[in-house]
Protein backbone atom coordinates (compact mmCIF):
# COMPACT_ATOMS: atom_id res chain seq x y z
CA UNK A 1 0.00 0.00 0.00
CA UNK A 2 1.64 3.38 -1.21
CA UNK A 3 0.78 5.99 1.21
CA UNK A 4 1.47 9.77 0.76
CA UNK A 5 1.12 12.74 3.28
CA UNK A 6 0.82 16.00 1.58
CA UNK A 7 0.22 19.53 1.68
CA UNK A 8 0.50 23.27 -0.22
CA UNK A 9 2.48 25.25 2.00
CA UNK A 10 1.97 29.32 1.80
CA UNK A 11 5.51 29.64 0.78
CA UNK A 12 8.48 27.20 -0.24
CA UNK A 13 10.85 28.04 3.15
CA UNK A 14 7.40 26.67 5.16
CA UNK A 15 7.25 23.72 6.51
CA UNK A 16 4.41 21.36 7.68
CA UNK A 17 4.64 19.99 10.89
CA UNK A 18 1.55 18.02 10.83
CA UNK A 19 2.11 15.47 8.22
CA UNK A 20 5.24 14.71 10.01
CA UNK A 21 3.66 13.74 12.91
CA UNK A 22 1.28 11.89 11.23
CA UNK A 23 4.48 10.00 9.42
CA UNK A 24 6.45 9.77 12.76
CA UNK A 25 2.93 7.64 14.65
CA UNK A 26 2.20 5.69 11.01
CA UNK A 27 5.52 3.86 11.68
CA UNK A 28 7.28 1.16 11.92
CA UNK A 29 3.86 -0.67 10.10
CA UNK A 30 3.55 2.28 7.51
CA UNK A 31 6.37 4.21 5.89
CA UNK A 32 4.57 6.85 4.19
CA UNK A 33 5.98 9.25 1.89
CA UNK A 34 6.14 13.15 2.30
CA UNK A 35 5.04 15.13 -0.58
CA UNK A 36 5.07 18.65 -0.31
CA UNK A 37 4.18 21.72 -2.74
CA UNK A 38 3.10 24.95 -2.11
CA UNK A 39 0.03 27.09 -3.00
CA UNK A 40 1.69 28.66 -5.97
CA UNK A 41 2.13 25.57 -7.88
CA UNK A 42 0.50 24.92 -10.74
CA UNK A 43 -2.96 22.38 -9.67
CA UNK A 44 -1.91 20.26 -13.00
CA UNK A 45 1.79 20.39 -12.19
CA UNK A 46 0.94 19.30 -8.50
CA UNK A 47 -1.53 16.27 -9.86
CA UNK A 48 0.83 14.98 -12.24
CA UNK A 49 4.03 14.46 -9.89
CA UNK A 50 1.13 12.76 -7.20
CA UNK A 51 0.13 10.61 -10.07
CA UNK A 52 3.49 9.33 -10.97
CA UNK A 53 4.38 7.96 -7.42
CA UNK A 54 1.38 6.05 -7.90
CA UNK A 55 -0.38 6.04 -4.54
CA UNK A 56 -3.22 3.80 -3.18
CA UNK A 57 -3.73 5.98 -0.29
CA UNK A 58 -3.44 9.93 -0.37
CA UNK A 59 -3.84 12.47 3.11
CA UNK A 60 -4.47 16.31 2.71
CA UNK A 61 -3.28 18.70 5.41
CA UNK A 62 -5.93 21.68 5.19
CA UNK A 63 -6.10 24.99 6.36
CA UNK A 64 -7.62 28.47 5.31
CA UNK A 65 -4.77 29.58 3.08
CA UNK A 66 -4.84 26.02 1.27
CA UNK A 67 -8.31 24.50 0.99
CA UNK A 68 -9.39 25.94 -2.10
CA UNK A 69 -6.14 24.69 -4.13
CA UNK A 70 -6.25 21.50 -1.91
CA UNK A 71 -10.01 20.77 -3.23
CA UNK A 72 -8.78 21.68 -6.76
CA UNK A 73 -5.72 19.31 -7.00
CA UNK A 74 -8.29 16.70 -5.06
CA UNK A 75 -10.76 16.74 -8.06
CA UNK A 76 -8.20 16.14 -10.31
CA UNK A 77 -6.60 13.37 -8.79
CA UNK A 78 -9.95 11.36 -8.74
CA UNK A 79 -10.19 11.95 -12.66
CA UNK A 80 -6.83 10.60 -12.94
CA UNK A 81 -6.61 7.86 -10.19
CA UNK A 82 -10.63 6.84 -9.63
CA UNK A 83 -9.70 4.09 -7.34
CA UNK A 84 -7.18 5.97 -4.66
CA UNK A 85 -8.45 7.14 -1.30
CA UNK A 86 -8.05 10.72 -0.13
CA UNK A 87 -8.07 11.75 3.50
CA UNK A 88 -8.56 15.10 4.45
CA UNK A 89 -7.48 16.72 8.08
CA UNK A 90 -6.62 19.66 9.44
CA UNK A 91 -8.18 22.39 10.83
CA UNK A 92 -10.03 23.94 8.06
CA UNK A 93 -11.54 20.66 7.70
CA UNK A 94 -12.63 19.37 11.36
CA UNK A 95 -15.49 22.25 11.18
CA UNK A 96 -18.68 21.45 9.29
CA UNK A 97 -17.24 18.25 8.59
CA UNK A 98 -21.29 17.33 7.09
CA UNK A 99 -20.45 20.29 4.22
CA UNK A 100 -17.16 19.27 3.23
CA UNK A 101 -18.56 15.80 2.58
CA UNK A 102 -21.30 16.38 1.13
CA UNK A 103 -20.44 19.34 -1.42
CA UNK A 104 -17.01 17.84 -2.26
CA UNK A 105 -17.54 13.66 -3.28
CA UNK A 106 -13.82 13.35 -4.66
CA UNK A 107 -13.14 13.55 -0.30
CA UNK A 108 -13.38 9.87 1.21
CA UNK A 109 -12.58 10.58 4.70
CA UNK A 110 -12.30 13.37 6.91
CA UNK A 111 -10.11 13.31 10.12
CA UNK A 112 -11.33 15.47 12.48
CA UNK A 113 -9.24 17.31 15.02
CA UNK A 114 -5.20 15.39 16.92
CA UNK A 115 -4.73 12.98 13.78
CA UNK A 116 -2.03 10.85 15.49
CA UNK A 117 -4.36 7.86 16.46
CA UNK A 118 -7.36 8.01 13.85
CA UNK A 119 -4.73 7.98 10.87
CA UNK A 120 -2.66 5.08 11.94
CA UNK A 121 -5.94 3.31 12.91
CA UNK A 122 -7.68 4.46 9.21
CA UNK A 123 -4.31 2.76 7.71
CA UNK A 124 -5.04 -0.47 9.39
CA UNK A 125 -8.97 -0.79 8.24
CA UNK A 126 -7.01 -0.12 4.65
CA UNK A 127 -4.66 -2.65 5.21
CA UNK A 128 -7.57 -5.29 6.58
CA UNK A 129 -6.56 -5.31 9.81
CA UNK A 130 -9.68 -3.81 11.54
CA UNK A 131 -13.23 -2.63 10.54
CA UNK A 132 -14.31 0.83 9.55
CA UNK A 133 -16.70 1.14 13.08
CA UNK A 134 -12.97 0.89 15.12
CA UNK A 135 -11.54 3.57 13.25
CA UNK A 136 -12.07 6.73 15.93
CA UNK A 137 -12.25 10.53 14.95
CA UNK A 138 -13.33 10.36 10.92
CA UNK A 139 -16.09 11.56 8.97
CA UNK A 140 -17.68 9.89 5.79
CA UNK A 141 -20.54 8.99 3.85
CA UNK A 142 -22.04 5.50 3.86
CA UNK A 143 -24.79 4.84 1.32
CA UNK A 144 -25.73 8.78 1.45
CA UNK A 145 -25.84 9.20 5.31
CA UNK A 146 -23.39 10.94 7.72
CA UNK A 147 -20.96 8.85 9.49
CA UNK A 148 -19.37 10.23 12.54
CA UNK A 149 -17.14 8.52 14.75
CA UNK A 150 -16.13 9.35 18.19
CA UNK A 151 -12.90 11.27 18.78
CA UNK A 152 -9.95 8.86 20.36
CA UNK A 153 -8.49 9.79 24.21
CA UNK A 154 -6.03 12.83 23.53
CA UNK A 155 -2.27 11.59 22.42
CA UNK A 156 0.56 11.53 25.57
CA UNK A 157 2.56 14.02 24.14
CA UNK A 158 4.89 12.42 26.44
CA UNK A 159 4.86 9.05 24.38
CA UNK A 160 4.74 11.12 21.04
CA UNK A 161 7.06 9.70 18.60
CA UNK A 162 9.76 12.73 16.81
CA UNK A 163 8.63 14.18 13.81
CA UNK A 164 12.26 15.39 13.43
CA UNK A 165 14.16 12.36 11.68
CA UNK A 166 13.86 12.16 8.27
CA UNK A 167 16.62 11.51 5.83
CA UNK A 168 14.52 13.14 3.06
CA UNK A 169 14.15 16.61 5.24
CA UNK A 170 18.11 16.68 5.81
CA UNK A 171 18.79 18.92 3.01
CA UNK A 172 15.95 21.00 3.71
CA UNK A 173 16.55 21.87 7.40
CA UNK A 174 18.30 25.27 6.79
CA UNK A 175 16.67 26.37 3.75
CA UNK A 176 13.28 26.09 5.79
CA UNK A 177 11.49 27.60 8.62
CA UNK A 178 11.45 24.48 11.24
CA UNK A 179 8.61 24.13 13.38
CA UNK A 180 8.35 22.95 16.71
CA UNK A 181 6.21 22.46 19.73
CA UNK A 182 6.46 22.27 22.81
CA UNK A 183 2.47 22.05 24.02
CA UNK A 184 -0.80 21.72 22.44
CA UNK A 185 -3.67 23.42 23.64
CA UNK A 186 -4.42 27.02 25.14
CA UNK A 187 -5.42 28.83 28.55
CA UNK A 188 -7.22 31.28 27.19
CA UNK A 189 -10.97 31.75 25.07
CA UNK A 190 -10.69 34.36 22.47
CA UNK A 191 -13.41 33.72 20.82
CA UNK A 192 -12.19 34.97 16.88
CA UNK A 193 -9.67 31.72 17.65
CA UNK A 194 -9.85 28.22 17.12
CA UNK A 195 -6.86 27.37 19.83
CA UNK A 196 -9.97 28.26 22.08
CA UNK A 197 -11.59 25.11 21.51
CA UNK A 198 -9.38 22.76 22.80
CA UNK A 199 -9.20 22.96 27.27
CA UNK A 200 -6.46 22.93 28.50
CA UNK A 201 -2.78 23.27 27.85
CA UNK A 202 -0.73 19.95 27.87
CA UNK A 203 3.09 19.01 27.57
CA UNK A 204 5.55 17.40 25.87
CA UNK A 205 8.64 15.81 27.40
CA UNK A 206 11.19 18.52 27.97
CA UNK A 207 13.90 16.29 27.78
CA UNK A 208 12.97 14.47 24.31
CA UNK A 209 11.88 18.61 22.90
CA UNK A 210 15.62 19.20 23.75
CA UNK A 211 17.07 16.39 21.69
CA UNK A 212 15.41 17.48 18.78
CA UNK A 213 16.22 21.11 18.91
CA UNK A 214 19.63 19.71 19.03
CA UNK A 215 19.06 17.54 16.11
CA UNK A 216 18.01 20.89 14.17
CA UNK A 217 20.29 22.54 15.03
CA UNK A 218 23.13 20.00 14.09
CA UNK A 219 21.64 19.78 10.82
CA UNK A 220 21.69 23.23 9.66
CA UNK A 221 18.46 24.83 11.11
CA UNK A 222 18.99 28.13 11.59
CA UNK A 223 15.10 29.67 11.98
CA UNK A 224 13.24 27.70 14.62
CA UNK A 225 9.68 29.03 15.44
CA UNK A 226 7.73 27.29 17.98
CA UNK A 227 4.18 27.39 17.64
CA UNK A 228 2.52 27.18 20.84
CA UNK A 229 -0.40 29.40 21.24
CA UNK A 230 1.34 30.62 24.80
CA UNK A 231 4.73 30.06 25.06
CA UNK A 232 4.97 31.57 28.46
CA UNK A 233 1.81 30.31 30.19
CA UNK A 234 4.48 28.29 32.58
CA UNK A 235 7.16 30.44 34.02
CA UNK A 236 9.00 27.77 35.13
CA UNK A 237 9.00 26.16 31.89
CA UNK A 238 9.93 28.99 29.67
CA UNK A 239 12.57 29.78 31.83
CA UNK A 240 14.22 26.58 31.32
CA UNK A 241 13.55 26.68 27.84
CA UNK A 242 15.00 29.81 27.50
CA UNK A 243 17.98 28.66 29.90
CA UNK A 244 18.81 25.78 27.76
CA UNK A 245 18.61 27.93 24.05
CA UNK A 246 21.06 30.39 25.60
CA UNK A 247 23.60 27.77 26.44
CA UNK A 248 23.60 25.49 23.84
CA UNK A 249 22.45 27.67 20.12
CA UNK A 250 24.57 26.92 17.41
CA UNK A 251 26.13 30.82 15.67
CA UNK A 252 23.11 32.41 13.15
CA UNK A 253 20.30 30.11 14.74
CA UNK A 254 16.97 32.21 15.47
CA UNK A 255 14.46 31.13 17.53
CA UNK A 256 10.89 32.57 17.57
CA UNK A 257 7.83 32.14 20.54
CA UNK A 258 4.45 33.55 20.32
CA UNK A 259 4.01 34.90 24.00
CA UNK A 260 1.40 36.49 26.12
CA UNK A 261 2.71 39.66 26.85
CA UNK A 262 0.66 40.89 30.20
CA UNK A 263 2.06 37.64 31.87
CA UNK A 264 5.43 37.90 31.77
CA UNK A 265 7.14 39.02 34.70
CA UNK A 266 9.99 41.57 34.48
CA UNK A 267 11.90 39.05 36.18
CA UNK A 268 11.94 37.10 33.28
CA UNK A 269 12.17 39.78 31.05
CA UNK A 270 15.63 41.13 32.93
CA UNK A 271 17.13 37.70 32.70
CA UNK A 272 16.53 37.61 28.73
CA UNK A 273 18.07 41.46 28.56
CA UNK A 274 21.10 40.08 30.74
CA UNK A 275 21.77 37.14 29.09
CA UNK A 276 20.22 36.55 24.88
CA UNK A 277 22.78 37.28 22.48
CA UNK A 278 21.54 40.02 19.99
CA UNK A 279 19.17 38.36 17.83
CA UNK A 280 18.47 34.74 19.13
CA UNK A 281 15.14 35.26 20.44
CA UNK A 282 12.09 36.86 18.28
CA UNK A 283 8.75 37.58 19.74
CA UNK A 284 5.11 37.60 18.69
CA UNK A 285 2.88 39.08 20.31
CA UNK A 286 -1.35 39.32 19.79
CA UNK A 287 -2.84 42.50 20.85
CA UNK A 288 -5.52 42.71 18.89
CA UNK A 289 -7.55 45.56 20.57
CA UNK A 290 -7.00 47.71 22.83
CA UNK A 291 -11.04 48.45 23.57
CA UNK A 292 -11.75 46.95 26.59
CA UNK A 293 -15.40 46.64 25.88
CA UNK A 294 -14.21 44.28 22.52
CA UNK A 295 -12.05 42.48 24.39
CA UNK A 296 -14.70 41.24 26.76
CA UNK A 297 -16.61 40.36 23.76
CA UNK A 298 -14.76 37.98 22.55
CA UNK A 299 -13.78 36.64 25.88
CA UNK A 300 -9.93 37.94 25.40
CA UNK A 301 -8.13 38.83 28.66
CA UNK A 302 -5.99 41.32 28.63
CA UNK A 303 -4.08 43.84 30.73
CA UNK A 304 -2.46 46.60 28.62
CA UNK A 305 -0.89 48.06 30.85
CA UNK A 306 1.05 45.54 31.99
CA UNK A 307 1.50 44.67 28.12
CA UNK A 308 2.82 47.86 27.50
CA UNK A 309 5.48 47.29 30.32
CA UNK A 310 6.98 44.05 28.84
CA UNK A 311 6.64 45.58 25.26
CA UNK A 312 8.74 48.16 26.35
CA UNK A 313 11.36 46.44 28.98
CA UNK A 314 12.16 44.52 26.14
CA UNK A 315 12.64 47.00 23.28
CA UNK A 316 15.11 48.60 26.04
CA UNK A 317 17.08 45.46 26.57
CA UNK A 318 18.23 45.96 22.63
CA UNK A 319 18.43 41.67 22.48
CA UNK A 320 15.13 40.91 20.89
CA UNK A 321 13.22 42.31 18.00
CA UNK A 322 9.24 42.13 18.65
CA UNK A 323 6.35 41.26 16.05
CA UNK A 324 2.71 43.03 17.53
CA UNK A 325 -0.42 41.71 16.03
CA UNK A 326 -3.67 44.10 15.54
CA UNK A 327 -7.08 42.58 13.94
CA UNK A 328 -9.31 45.02 12.42
CA UNK A 329 -13.25 44.12 12.54
CA UNK A 330 -13.51 42.63 15.97
CA UNK A 331 -16.82 43.12 18.15
CA UNK A 332 -17.76 46.94 18.84
CA UNK A 333 -14.50 48.10 17.51
CA UNK A 334 -15.74 50.78 14.69
CA UNK A 335 -12.87 53.03 12.73
CA UNK A 336 -12.56 55.34 15.87
CA UNK A 337 -11.73 52.53 18.40
CA UNK A 338 -9.19 51.19 15.41
CA UNK A 339 -7.55 54.60 15.12
CA UNK A 340 -6.95 54.45 18.42
CA UNK A 341 -5.74 50.71 19.18
CA UNK A 342 -3.23 51.34 16.31
CA UNK A 343 -2.33 54.52 18.33
CA UNK A 344 -1.67 52.83 20.83
CA UNK A 345 0.06 50.27 20.16
CA UNK A 346 2.43 52.19 17.56
CA UNK A 347 3.26 54.32 20.69
CA UNK A 348 5.69 51.06 21.84
CA UNK A 349 7.23 51.72 18.17
CA UNK A 350 7.34 47.90 17.86
CA UNK A 351 10.15 46.49 15.09
CA UNK A 352 7.05 44.54 13.40
CA UNK A 353 3.25 45.41 13.62
CA UNK A 354 0.98 43.82 11.11
CA UNK A 355 -2.63 44.82 10.75
CA UNK A 356 -4.86 42.20 10.04
CA UNK A 357 -8.57 41.57 9.20
CA UNK A 358 -10.82 39.63 11.60
CA UNK A 359 -11.61 36.00 9.57
CA UNK A 360 -14.53 34.01 11.21
CA UNK A 361 -13.18 30.60 10.89
CA UNK A 362 -15.48 27.58 10.89
CA UNK A 363 -15.43 26.04 14.64
CA UNK A 364 -15.07 29.70 16.42
CA UNK A 365 -17.29 31.36 18.99
CA UNK A 366 -17.50 34.40 16.78
CA UNK A 367 -18.34 32.78 13.40
CA UNK A 368 -22.00 30.97 15.46
CA UNK A 369 -21.93 34.65 16.85
CA UNK A 370 -22.08 36.44 13.39
CA UNK A 371 -25.46 37.60 13.29
CA UNK A 372 -25.68 39.19 16.95
CA UNK A 373 -23.01 41.76 15.45
CA UNK A 374 -24.12 42.12 12.17
CA UNK A 375 -21.12 40.60 10.19
CA UNK A 376 -21.33 39.87 6.55
CA UNK A 377 -18.25 38.41 5.52
CA UNK A 378 -16.54 35.98 2.87
CA UNK A 379 -18.42 32.21 2.92
CA UNK A 380 -15.37 30.84 0.89
CA UNK A 381 -11.80 30.47 3.17
CA UNK A 382 -10.20 32.82 4.58
CA UNK A 383 -13.74 33.74 5.79
CA UNK A 384 -12.69 37.58 5.75
CA UNK A 385 -14.94 39.77 6.97
CA UNK A 386 -17.06 43.06 4.61
CA UNK A 387 -18.50 44.61 7.49
CA UNK A 388 -20.49 44.45 10.97
CA UNK A 389 -22.79 46.83 12.76
CA UNK A 390 -20.24 49.27 13.98
CA UNK A 391 -17.63 49.48 10.64
CA UNK A 392 -18.97 49.72 7.01
CA UNK A 393 -16.92 48.12 4.40
CA UNK A 394 -15.40 51.72 3.38
CA UNK A 395 -13.81 51.62 6.71
CA UNK A 396 -12.51 48.15 5.79
CA UNK A 397 -11.04 49.74 2.79
CA UNK A 398 -9.59 52.87 4.43
CA UNK A 399 -8.16 50.51 7.06
CA UNK A 400 -6.55 48.18 4.25
CA UNK A 401 -5.11 51.54 2.93
CA UNK A 402 -2.97 51.97 5.95
CA UNK A 403 -2.06 48.33 6.02
CA UNK A 404 -0.03 48.50 2.46
CA UNK A 405 1.73 51.25 3.48
CA UNK A 406 2.60 50.16 7.31
CA UNK A 407 4.69 47.06 5.66
CA UNK A 408 6.37 48.72 2.82
CA UNK A 409 7.16 51.95 5.16
CA UNK A 410 7.50 50.89 8.96
CA UNK A 411 8.36 47.12 9.35
CA UNK A 412 10.64 47.00 6.43
CA UNK A 413 12.79 49.96 8.38
CA UNK A 414 13.79 51.76 5.40
CA UNK A 415 13.26 55.18 6.66
CA UNK A 416 12.93 55.11 10.46
CA UNK A 417 14.04 59.02 10.90
CA UNK A 418 11.09 60.23 8.17
CA UNK A 419 8.62 57.79 9.89
CA UNK A 420 9.34 59.15 13.00
CA UNK A 421 9.50 62.68 12.13
CA UNK A 422 5.98 62.45 9.89
CA UNK A 423 3.92 60.79 12.79
CA UNK A 424 5.03 62.77 15.73
CA UNK A 425 5.03 66.15 13.96
CA UNK A 426 3.51 66.18 11.28
CA UNK A 427 0.49 64.34 11.23
CA UNK A 428 -1.83 64.32 14.51
CA UNK A 429 -1.57 60.87 14.63
CA UNK A 430 0.68 57.68 13.56
CA UNK A 431 -2.64 56.46 12.15
CA UNK A 432 -3.91 59.04 10.41
CA UNK A 433 -0.35 59.00 8.33
CA UNK A 434 -0.66 55.41 7.55
CA UNK A 435 -4.07 55.37 6.28
CA UNK A 436 -3.82 58.95 4.02
CA UNK A 437 -0.55 58.25 2.50
CA UNK A 438 -1.99 54.41 2.17
CA UNK A 439 -5.34 55.92 0.23
CA UNK A 440 -3.11 58.33 -1.90
CA UNK A 441 -0.53 55.27 -2.77
CA UNK A 442 -4.39 53.16 -3.97
CA UNK A 443 -5.76 56.17 -6.12
CA UNK A 444 -2.49 56.46 -7.64
CA UNK A 445 -2.70 53.09 -8.99
CA UNK A 446 1.14 51.80 -7.25
CA UNK A 447 -0.49 48.93 -5.35
CA UNK A 448 -0.63 47.60 -8.67
CA UNK A 449 2.53 47.93 -10.07
CA UNK A 450 6.26 46.86 -9.02
CA UNK A 451 8.91 49.12 -7.12
CA UNK A 452 12.36 50.14 -6.54
CA UNK A 453 13.98 51.31 -3.11
CA UNK A 454 13.98 54.82 -4.91
CA UNK A 455 10.56 54.57 -5.69
CA UNK A 456 9.53 54.32 -2.68
CA UNK A 457 11.18 57.50 -1.49
CA UNK A 458 9.78 59.27 -4.70
CA UNK A 459 6.20 58.65 -4.00
CA UNK A 460 6.38 59.35 -0.36
CA UNK A 461 7.89 62.62 -1.57
CA UNK A 462 5.12 62.94 -4.05
CA UNK A 463 2.57 62.62 -1.26
CA UNK A 464 4.10 64.80 1.08
CA UNK A 465 3.87 67.60 -1.45
CA UNK A 466 -0.22 67.47 -1.28
CA UNK A 467 0.42 68.17 2.69
CA UNK A 468 0.45 71.66 3.68
CA UNK A 469 2.07 71.17 7.15
CA UNK A 470 4.46 69.39 5.47
CA UNK A 471 8.26 71.22 5.75
CA UNK A 472 9.53 69.65 2.75
CA UNK A 473 12.99 70.87 3.37
CA UNK A 474 13.35 68.95 6.72
CA UNK A 475 11.43 65.55 5.21
CA UNK A 476 13.55 65.74 2.30
CA UNK A 477 16.81 65.82 4.22
CA UNK A 478 15.51 62.94 6.43
CA UNK A 479 14.71 61.19 3.72
CA UNK A 480 18.52 61.46 1.98
CA UNK A 481 19.52 60.42 5.27
CA UNK A 482 17.34 57.52 5.37
CA UNK A 483 18.49 56.20 2.13
CA UNK A 484 22.03 56.96 2.24
CA UNK A 485 22.63 55.01 5.77
CA UNK A 486 20.97 52.27 4.31
CA UNK A 487 23.96 52.17 1.49
CA UNK A 488 27.17 50.14 2.43
CA UNK A 489 28.94 51.75 -1.10
CA UNK A 490 28.47 55.36 -2.73
CA UNK A 491 25.34 54.80 -4.62
CA UNK A 492 25.37 54.52 -8.62
CA UNK A 493 22.02 56.82 -8.92
CA UNK A 494 20.43 59.41 -6.50
CA UNK A 495 16.25 59.73 -6.70
CA UNK A 496 16.00 63.62 -5.91
CA UNK A 497 16.76 66.11 -8.18
CA UNK A 498 18.46 68.96 -5.95
CA UNK A 499 22.27 68.30 -6.12
CA UNK A 500 25.11 71.02 -5.92
CA UNK A 501 25.92 72.57 -9.12
CA UNK A 502 29.90 71.98 -10.33
CA UNK A 503 30.71 75.05 -9.35
CA UNK A 504 29.57 74.78 -5.79
CA UNK A 505 30.85 71.28 -5.69
CA UNK A 506 34.33 72.19 -6.51
CA UNK A 507 34.45 74.86 -3.48
CA UNK A 508 32.88 72.49 -1.06
CA UNK A 509 35.94 69.86 -1.89
CA UNK A 510 38.64 72.04 -2.15
CA UNK A 511 37.60 73.68 1.77
CA UNK A 512 37.94 70.11 2.20
CA UNK A 513 41.25 69.36 0.32
CA UNK A 514 42.40 72.32 2.53
CA UNK A 515 40.83 71.51 5.75
CA UNK A 516 39.54 67.85 6.46
CA UNK A 517 38.17 68.98 10.11
CA UNK A 518 35.35 70.66 8.00
CA UNK A 519 34.08 67.38 7.55
CA UNK A 520 34.57 66.71 11.51
CA UNK A 521 37.51 65.58 13.37
CA UNK A 522 36.55 61.92 12.98
CA UNK A 523 37.28 62.57 9.30
CA UNK A 524 40.60 63.99 9.90
CA UNK A 525 41.68 61.57 11.90
CA UNK A 526 41.29 59.25 8.94
CA UNK A 527 43.80 61.01 7.02
CA UNK A 528 41.79 60.07 3.57
CA UNK A 529 43.72 60.97 0.54
CA UNK A 530 42.44 63.17 -2.23
CA UNK A 531 41.90 60.08 -4.51
CA UNK A 532 39.66 58.17 -1.97
CA UNK A 533 37.94 61.39 -0.97
CA UNK A 534 36.64 62.16 -4.58
CA UNK A 535 36.12 58.36 -4.89
CA UNK A 536 33.81 57.36 -1.57
CA UNK A 537 32.39 60.93 -0.86
CA UNK A 538 29.39 62.27 -1.67
CA UNK A 539 28.59 66.18 -0.18
CA UNK A 540 25.02 67.34 -1.12
CA UNK A 541 22.29 69.80 0.44
CA UNK A 542 20.87 69.27 3.64
CA UNK A 543 18.47 71.36 5.97
CA UNK A 544 19.08 69.62 9.67
CA UNK A 545 22.09 69.42 11.48
CA UNK A 546 23.16 66.03 12.93
CA UNK A 547 25.05 66.98 15.42
CA UNK A 548 23.14 66.50 18.73
CA UNK A 549 20.25 65.12 16.32
CA UNK A 550 17.75 63.49 18.15
CA UNK A 551 15.20 61.19 16.13
CA UNK A 552 11.52 62.34 16.04
CA UNK A 553 12.89 66.68 16.42
CA UNK A 554 15.46 67.65 14.01
CA UNK A 555 16.54 70.68 14.30
CA UNK A 556 16.42 72.53 10.87
CA UNK A 557 19.62 74.27 9.70
CA UNK A 558 20.57 74.85 6.03
CA UNK A 559 24.06 74.13 4.81
CA UNK A 560 25.53 70.73 3.62
CA UNK A 561 25.24 66.94 3.94
CA UNK A 562 29.33 64.64 3.96
CA UNK A 563 28.86 61.08 3.57
CA UNK A 564 31.71 59.72 3.60
CA UNK A 565 31.37 55.02 2.32
CA UNK A 566 33.85 53.30 4.03
CA UNK A 567 33.94 50.20 1.74
CA UNK A 568 31.12 47.72 3.01
CA UNK A 569 31.13 49.16 6.57
CA UNK A 570 28.35 52.11 8.21
CA UNK A 571 28.80 55.27 6.17
CA UNK A 572 30.58 58.23 8.49
CA UNK A 573 27.96 61.32 8.27
CA UNK A 574 29.13 64.81 9.21
CA UNK A 575 27.05 68.25 8.00
CA UNK A 576 28.62 71.86 7.94
CA UNK A 577 27.82 74.62 6.61
CA UNK A 578 31.07 77.44 4.80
Amino acid sequence: MKIILSTLNAKYIHTNLAIRYLKAAALPEFDCELAEYTIKDPAFNIVSDLFQKKPDVVGFSCYIWNINETISVIRMLKTVLPNIRIVLGGPEVSYDVHEWIRKHEEIDYIIMGEGEVSFKEMLRYFNGEIPLEKVPGICYLEEGKLKIHAQPAKVDLREIATPFRFEEDLPHLGKRIQYIETSRGCPFSCQFCLSSIEVGVRYFNREKIKEDIRYLMDHGAKTIKFVDRTFNISRSYAMEMFQFLIDEHKPGVVFQFEITADIMRPEVIQFLNDNAPRGLFRFEIGVQSTNDLTNDLVKRRQNFEKLTRTVTMVKEGGKIDQHLDLIAGLPEEDYASFRKTFNDVFAMRPEELQLGFLKLLRGTGLRLEAEKYGYTYVDISPYEIFSNNVLTFDDIVRIKHAEDVLEKYWNAHRMDNTIEYLVTEVFETPFDFFQSFGTYWETKGWSRIGHQLEDLFRRLLEFLQTVEQADLQVITSLMKYDFLQGQQFQPRKLWWNDRLSEEEMKEVYSRIKENPSIAGELFADMHVTERELFKHSLVIPFHIALQNYEIGTPQKKSGYLFTYFRNGEQPYFYTFTI
